[in-house]
């Protein structure tokens, strides 16, 4: 396990990277929604619920990124319009400052990555109270989330499979992984973590459940700096012998930007999918071109030509194989996007301060003054959610 010098080190030079991209503010299409329940995360609830919405509906949780916001995401990736296409409702889980300073979900703390505690009871609590406002499809409940929100949503799936028919892990990390900031550095990097058995086990034991497990699509960028690629091979390694399968028993198809692998069933279901894209960088996929595009590019928000959340929503089974081939006529491929993506990581150091300003605040070394040195600590500490 790395020391504290080394992961406020790590902390600072992840800061030092954060690229200034294009910002501008989201069109924001949700709603507040009180959450009946303790909140014991102390997360707030946003809502889209579309006007053709009908009893017995799916619902689809959006986990967005750190540094993010649940409208940003929305309007980064598009699934409002979507869901407004395909009458299925969202739920978009938003984390608080006073929770984490960089706003990520903490799916490295074990207070809140486990069954009933925490941010995971929080969500769980958000999801019964739109089951019960909206009269939705228990057995359609999916979800999904980018980066520290994909780890996050491994999180939920290892925790709930009782609730979720299926989810979706972009640019994110396997359950269980790390329980320690230095740990979850040293994941993000593709170092150490359980073994293939004992990353089952954890899913095992992380719940009562004896039922199906989730069906699970996997995404992640081959030039990813910040979360290793190799976390997508560990996810699908967790996920393989829940379901049955053999990690080396999948069908491949090499398409022009991506490569997808696919684990079938004994009765030829899709089980597992995954989807490794080309020179892209941290961030969620998409393609915005054409009148049936999704979403709009921007920081961790990525142009590739091909969407993620169209592809997903395709995948669990909420919209139509045709739809979506009509989609991927529009799709166009940007490169302002493709090969970039800013700095997401869980608890990087940051203020309110920050944006807006070319370069952020200017950092601390480790050569500091004595005098700073706990400044420095206890600010590494409540910014990774360590210390509140």
């Amino acid at each position: 396990m790395r020391n504290l010098s080394d992961t406020i080190a790590r902390l600072a030079a992840l800061k030092a990277a954060y690229g200034q991209g294009k910002r501008r503010s989201p069109r924001d299409r949700l709603k507040d929604m009180e959450i009946a329940g303790s909140n014991p995360g102390a997360l707030k609830a946003r809502t889209f619920i579309p006007e053709n919405l009908v009893s017995g509906a799916p619902l689809v949780v959006v986990l967005h990124g750190c540094t993010q916001s649940a409208a940003a995401y929305d309007d980064g990736s598009g699934w409002s319009v979507l869901a407004e296409r395909d009458g299925f409702a969202l739920l978009f889980p938003e984390q608080q400052r006073a929770n984490n300073a960089n706003l990520c979900f903490n799916w490295f703390v074990p207070g809140d990555a486990k069954r009933d505690a925490g941010e995971a009871l929080s969500i769980r609590q958000m999801i019964e109270t739109m089951v019960k406002a909206y009269g939705l499809d228990r057995s359609r409940i999916f979800i999904v989330g980018l980066s520290a929100g994909g780890a996050m949503s491994s999180v939920m799936l290892a925790s709930y499979p009782d609730v979720f028919a299926g989810g979706a892990i972009i640019a994110g990390l396997p359950y269980g992984s790390a329980t320690t900031m230095p740990e979850a550095f040293d994941r993000m990097r593709g170092h150490g973590g359980p073994s293939e058995s004992d990353l089952q086990k954890l899913v095992r034991s992380a719940s009562p459940h004896q039922g199906k497990w989730p069906k699970i699509s996997v995404w992640h960028g081959t030039a990813d700096s910040i979360v290793d690629i190799s976390n997508m091979e560990t996810i699908i390694r967790q996920w393989a012998g829940l379901h049955g399968v053999k990690t080396s028993d999948y069908v491949s198809e090499h398409e022009q930007g991506y490569v997808r692998k696919v684990w079938h069933g004994t009765d030829g279901r899709e089980l597992i999918e995954s989807y490794a894209i080309d020179g892209m960088g941290h961030g969620t996929p998409l393609a915005t071109g054409g009148p049936e595009g999704y979403g709009t590019p921007g920081p961790y928000m990525l142009e590739t030509g091909i969407s993620s959340t169209l592809r997903i929503a395709t995948f669990w089974g909420l919209v139509d194989v045709g739809h979506r081939r009509r989609n991927n006529t529009a799709d166009t491929r940007s490169e302002d996007y493709v090969h970039t993506g800013e700095v997401l990581v869980p608890g990087a150091l940051t203020n309110d301060n920050d944006e807006g300003r070319p370069g952020g605040r200017e950092h601390r070394t480790m050569n500091a003054q004595a005098s700073d040195i706990q400044k420095i600590i206890e600010d590494a500490l409540r910014a990774a959610g360590l210390m509140r």
